[in-house]
């Protein structure tokens, strides 16, 4: 089966000097595992780092990819719940699902934790015409949902649930902060907070302010201003005065990181919540604490999720009230223009990729 393969780091992000396609070996079942086509696969950060070889050196000859939908050619003999034609999704969290995390429902925070497609190998990734995973690691995809949809949905509408339902504990009514809304979490990330009715407010560049307007949110602001905190408590004291309530947000969305870190402090309300989940501008933050201790906030991180988080999130999916923003589609053959893509961040919501042009 045809395959995106590299074989070396490229420290330079020089992605078409390594990325080739290759005829690799087709799976077959273990007894607990699905085999299932790629209908369609998306992008994540997580791929850059890998051929980066930084932070984590990931196994070589290495196959990318931690996000994939499509339809089982295949199943072990162990496996109960899906059968060959079966239309499915991947879950990439790969746990242990024995330690003491797992067993509690947290299997995000198990120290034998891996990223499917990013931290495995080597030759084992999404980017490849079949793919293979254990029967947990695969969940069903809701009907009316397409394959591009959900293959865009599975690690950013999981993340984002986890973040601000699993670790945020949203509640309806609260107002929102979500940090570069125009990203694959961010849009997500919109979409649940007006899922339970919040006042979302969007921080994005200047091309994306109206998408995410689109998008759900309530009110979006250029986060490239050196005072677009300023803007944002503008916008929460209109809101608040609305509410009879005091001004300032009540659960902060990040994944950006150093550059914007602690302004998102200064607009939390006392005993306010900010959930990271990334650091895309860097992970050295300069931290003023007294806006941590004197208004008691919570600061608190948080990776991936649970597959019933997932599921969860498929389901709203399936009902209509969270779409996919897909920005652009590539086959294989274009993996290095899909990637350099992303990597310089002229796009909306999710790229994706699929072994051919259809």
């Amino acid at each position: 089966m045809k395959a995106v393969v590299y074989r070396e780091y490229a420290p330079d992000d020089d992605y078409a000097k390594i990325l080739k396609v290759e005829d690799i070996d087709s799976p077959k079942p273990k007894p607990d595992e699905v085999i299932f086509t790629n209908k369609a696969s998306a992008l994540n950060y997580n791929d850059i780092w890998g051929m980066r070889g930084n932070p984590v050196p990931v196994p070589l000859p290495h196959v990318s990819g931690s996000d994939v939908a499509g339809d089982v050619i295949a199943v072990g003999e162990d496996v109960k719940g899906f059968k060959v034609g079966d239309r499915v999704v991947s879950h990439s969290n790969l746990s242990c699902r024995v330690c003491s995390a797992c067993t509690s429902g947290r299997e995000f925070d198990c120290t034998r934790r891996q990223v499917w497609g990013f931290q495995t190998g080597p030759l084992w990734g999404a980017y490849s015409e079949e793919v293979h995973l254990p029967e947990v690691n695969v969940s069903h995809i809701p009907e009316g949902v397409s394959y591009q949809d959900v293959a865009a949905a599975s690690m950013t509408l999981l993340t984002s649930w986890h973040m601000l339902v699993g670790r945020g504990k949203i509640t309806p009514g609260q107002t929102v902060l979500i940090m570069g809304g125009g990203s694959g979490v961010g849009s997500f990330a919109i979409q649940i907070a007006k899922l339970y009715n919040c006042d979302v407010i969007a921080t994005a560049s200047p091309d994306k302010l109206d998408k995410c307007l689109e998008l759900g949110a309530d009110h979006a602001v250029d986060h490239r201003k050196d005072d677009w905190n300023k803007e944002v408590f503008k916008i929460s004291k209109e809101i608040a005065k609305r509410k009879g309530q005091a001004p300032g947000i009540d659960l902060s969305f990040d994944h950006i990181g150093q550059t914007h870190f602690n302004k998102q402090l200064t607009l939390l309300k006392y005993g306010a919540t900010l959930v990271s989940c990334g650091a895309t501008t860097g992970y050295d933050a300069q931290i003023d604490l007294r806006h941590i201790f004197f208004k008691g906030i919570n600061v608190l991180g948080s990776t991936q999720g649970t597959k019933a988080e997932l599921d969860e999130g498929l389901y709203w999916m399936g009902q209509g009230k969270i779409k996919s923003a897909v920005d652009s589609v590539y086959t294989f053959e274009q993996a290095a223009e899909a990637h350099k893509k992303m990597l310089d961040g002229k796009f909306f919501g999710k790229i994706l990729m699929k072994p051919e042009a259809a």
